[in-house]
């Protein structure tokens, strides 16, 4: 498929992109190749073919949903220059 400048330029206006006129033909170009690839893709022969969705059968593996580390929130605050309510007070930087 062949795309000319104008269908270009179209593109470039719905993409809210500046695009140079000189830019307009290399672009053409690369557009057209990738729809050339499109072409090329859509046209294989996949009959018989399985689809794949991973290279692995794998299952995940679940766990229980449970609590694991312990609350080490006060010793956290404690380290902090002020902490008060549970929150970490920092100094004003804004004005």
């Amino acid at each position: 498929m062949s795309i000319d400048a104008a269908t270009v330029r179209h593109i470039a206006r719905l993409a809210r992109l500046a695009v140079g006129e000189d830019e307009l033909a290399p672009i053409a170009g690369e557009l057209s190749r990738v729809l050339d690839l499109a072409d090329q893709l859509g046209a294989a022969k996949v009959d018989g073919i399985a689809p794949l969705a991973h290279p692995h059968d794998q299952t995940l593996t679940w766990r229980a949903d449970a609590v694991t580390e312990p609350d080490r929130a006060e010793a956290f605050l404690a380290l902090a220059p002020e902490a008060r309510g549970g929150l970490y007070l920092v100094p004003k930087v804004l004005e």
